[in-house]
């Protein structure tokens, strides 16, 4: 019989690998960016490149269909678009991931992200899907 420590250790250890098991086709977010490769069901054709200017293409469309706030006091709350696409357009092409985070003006958070694969932080993770 086991005594009332082993049992709740028993019990978190079944809790870490359900989650865990939970964590590829449910709805909760990564931790870590390279993690996006694990959760294959959220990957797409249409959003898998291997083209830079497609990926910037795309970045782009997310910042302008969803702009950051403007401050009242005419002073810039994030960096400029300009500035995160120089940033994104170094990185990439060496592996690094791309996220971009901010509030709307509505107040809402909004999250987009560039996962790169291979990742250059979890290389033994498979891409999800060839690029198109």
């Amino acid at each position: 019989m086991l005594n009332p420590e082993d049992k709740k250790q028993q019990q978190v250890l079944d809790r870490y690998r359900e989650a865990a098991a939970e964590f590829q086709t449910g709805n909760v977010p990564p931790t870590m960016t390279g993690y996006w490769l694990l959760k294959k069901n959220q990957a797409s054709a249409e959003r898998t490149w291997a083209d830079l200017g497609i990926a910037l293409a795309w970045l782009t469309k997310q910042y302008e269909a969803s702009p950051p706030f403007e401050r009242e006091d005419g002073l810039q709350a994030y960096s400029g678009l300009d500035i995160k696409l120089e940033y994104a357009s170094d990185v990439l092409p060496r592996g690094v991931d791309v996220s971009w985070v901010y509030y709307m003006p509505s107040k809402n958070l909004i999250s987009f992200s560039v996962v790169c694969c291979p990742n250059r932080f979890h290389p033994q993770i498979p891409c999800p899907l060839p690029p198109s």
